[in-house]
């Protein structure tokens, strides 16, 4: 067991922070539409509290950034933002029109939170493979041989 937790750490941990990036996603969107906020605007911030909250996490734990200098830290947090910049705008987008055309159901008395579902799977996916080839590339510790 433990040669598997050596072998894919990286992958578990993107998960294990995925999970909480994703529940202030979602606890915000509930939070922001329950104080009457529009879905557009509850989805850039619930973006920008996901995105602060997944900067941190995969920089110091799942991919162990070697970047000490605040030059660097400042070059992987501009690229870092901007890819999710890219697929965050796709979400903020893809959430109200997929609620409003696609799937009309309310789920936990949430509007929207059936196309956050949707859209959110298609992020994550993209956020890693961004983050594992682009921005972090290069600075994991792979330490199975």
């Amino acid at each position: 067991m433990s040669e598997l937790f050596k072998k894919y750490r990286e992958q578990i941990a993107y998960l294990f922070f995925g999970v909480v990036t994703t529940i202030v996603s979602f606890g915000s969107h509930i939070l922001f539409v329950n104080l009457g906020i529009s879905l557009f605007v509850t989805g850039i911030l619930a973006w920008i509290l996901a995105v602060s909250v997944a900067f941190v996490t995969n920089r110091l734990w799942v991919f162990e950034s070697q970047a000490d200098t605040p030059k660097e830290v400042l070059k992987e947090a501009v690229s870092f933002f901007a890819s999710r910049g890219l697929l965050g705008g796709f979400e903020v987008i893809a959430i109200p029109l997929i609620s409003d055309y696609v799937i009309s159901g309310v789920i936990f008395s949430t509007p929207g939170i059936d196309a956050r579902v949707i859209v959110s799977v298609l992020v994550v996916a993209g956020n890693y493979f961004i983050s594992k080839f682009w921005i972090f590339k290069g600075e994991t510790h792979e330490k199975v041989s």
